[in-house]
């Protein structure tokens, strides 16, 4: 397998995960900058053009993330980042779902429509319009997921691929004019715990740190 790896949350996303299960992937960077995510050579690989994409040992690719994790948890079940049950899967998945929506998808479209309009305004269709918007709508849900939360992970005492999702996010967009309101206690007293993980720090890109980014 080879994982094709570049800036953004998302790539963090898998790069946080296999540290968390202590594996170990070759990767080769793409160049999202510069644009080579949206070139033919990448697009034959996914056609969506986004970054993370895994090559997979039969030489097919498999993109987008919750895919990819998990993929590697089928691979290496253990340390369990999804789930060891049906019953541990399927709420992993839940709240997954109602982090990405509610909160990842609004808050990094805010940002492509804005801060990162200039990147974006060739490569997607933008909205700037929406940007303030979106943003207010990941802050309500931000708030309603305080209001959730009662143990000391996403889905009570099993850290997994949610927090990881979520965590990722919320870290990126502060560095981008999006910062967790501490007036969310819960979500930031969960935040903080994330953060304190070894693989957190490990996760971040290089190129990301040098610019200024959590990402």
């Amino acid at each position: 397998m080879k994982l094709y790896d570049s800036l953004g949350p998302n790539p963090r996303i898998v790069r946080m995960f296999l540290l968390e299960k202590g594996m170990s992937l070759p990767s080769e960077q793409v160049d999202i900058l510069k644009g080579d995510n949206r070139g033919d050579a990448y697009r034959q690989k996914n056609p969506a053009g986004q970054s993370p994409c895994l090559q997979l040992d039969d030489g097919s690719y498999l993109a987008e993330v919750t895919a990819i994790c998990e993929y590697l948890e089928e691979r290496q079940p253990e340390p369990a980042l999804v789930g060891r049950t049906p019953e541990e899967r399927a709420r992993t998945r839940m709240w997954l779902r109602r982090a990405d929506l509610n909160i990842c998808e609004p808050m990094g479209n805010g940002f492509r429509y804005a801060e990162g309009l200039a990147m974006f305004r060739e490569r997607i269709h933008v909205i700037p319009e929406a940007a303030d918007g979106l943003k207010e709508v990941a802050r309500r849900n931000l708030r309603w997921l305080d209001s959730l939360l009662t143990g000391n992970w996403l889905v009570g005492d099993r850290f997994t691929l949610a927090d990881i999702h979520l965590y990722c996010f919320l870290d990126f967009a502060a560095s981008v004019g999006q910062p967790l309101d501490p007036a969310n206690r819960n979500v930031s007293a969960w935040f903080g715990r994330v953060n304190a993980r070894p693989a957190a720090v490990a996760s971040l890109h290089p190129a990301a740190v040098a610019g200024g980014m959590r990402a």
